[in-house]
């Protein structure tokens, strides 16, 4: 299981975050995105050393800049706040809880590489939490927030804007409490990102102009309902008891799945998007005052 977490942590780590900071603010993070894949290389590397000091520095040289992401997403909400316009409007919520989530993973990160039980947590369990924050948490905020910002008129693209973040805070916290809180955020989770995936099917797949995008789109969403599915499975099992995988078979299907299918084809299909004249999404990039 460990060689198929660092592969995909580095999927996260290395492609998912700078693909996504593009998306988010092509002018503002630019800078960002483009030096992202240099501080990510000691996070990446840290993954393949063994638990240790030289592993740990390695750590926390990526948190530093996860660290830094957090404060951008302090800075935004700050403008945002300061303009009086959208700080809790459901797409900047999803773009807030993207910046944020690499520190929760990177802090997991440094935790497990000195071999700490942060909070009590098992070694195996913080490992975990790197990738999870990576794609359940930037990734699918992010996603999220761009099909809200495309489809602003759909309750479904709305509900997703806000489940998502909050399915993930729940996951979290579920973490601290039990089994059934856990299981509860997953359930808000799961409903997020299917609303995410119909949207994406019914909404945004159709109005792509090319049929590398409509199908890189159908992807993301075929396979986010059957990823999210183990998830509520997963989940279900650990609070009731009942039979469902082990953390090795989730990472295998459910991270592999979530990290390929939905997160690689999605950010590509908005990559693609937001190249193409005249097309969605207009970037996540804070909105602009209202006029007197």
């Amino acid at each position: 299981m460990t060689v198929l977490v660092n592969l995909v942590v580095a999927l996260g780590m290395c492609c998912a975050v700078p693909l996504g900071l593009r998306l988010i603010d092509p002018g503002g993070l630019r800078r960002a995105a483009r030096l992202w894949p240099a501080a990510a290389l000691p996070g990446v590397l840290c993954t393949w050393l063994p638990r240790g000091p030289a592993a740990t520095a390695l750590a926390a040289l990526y948190a530093a800049a996860a660290l830094a992401l957090a404060g951008a997403a302090v800075a935004r909400f700050g403008r945002l706040r300061g303009a009086g316009s959208g700080v809790c409007a459901p797409a900047e919520t999803a773009v807030l809880t993207a910046l944020l989530s690499p520190s929760v993973a990177a802090s997991a990160l440094v935790a497990e590489r000195a071999g700490y039980r942060l909070f009590g947590f098992d070694l195996d369990v913080l490992a975990l939490t790197v990738p999870h924050f990576h794609f359940a948490g930037f990734t699918a905020a992010l996603v999220a927030g761009l099909v809200c910002r495309t489809a602003p008129g759909r309750r479904g693209a709305r509900w997703a804007a806000y489940s998502v973040p909050a399915g993930t805070l729940l996951v979290l916290l579920g973490y601290f409490v039990d089994d059934w809180a856990e299981l509860l955020g997953a359930v808000v989770l799961t409903t997020g990102m299917w609303a995410v995936a119909l949207t994406t099917w019914r909404e945004v797949r159709p109005a792509a102009r090319d049929r590398t995008t409509r199908a890189l789109l159908a992807v993301s969403a075929v396979v986010l309902v059957a990823t999210m599915l183990l998830a509520l499975w997963w989940a279900a099992g650990e609070a009731t008891g009942i039979v469902h995988p082990t953390l090795t078979w989730m990472a295998a299907t459910h991270g592999l799945g979530n990290a390929l299918g939905f997160a690689l084809c999605s950010l590509l299909a908005w990559r693609r998007l937001a190249a193409a004249p005249a097309g969605p999404p207009a970037p996540l990039v804070p909105m602009a005052p209202a006029a007197p």
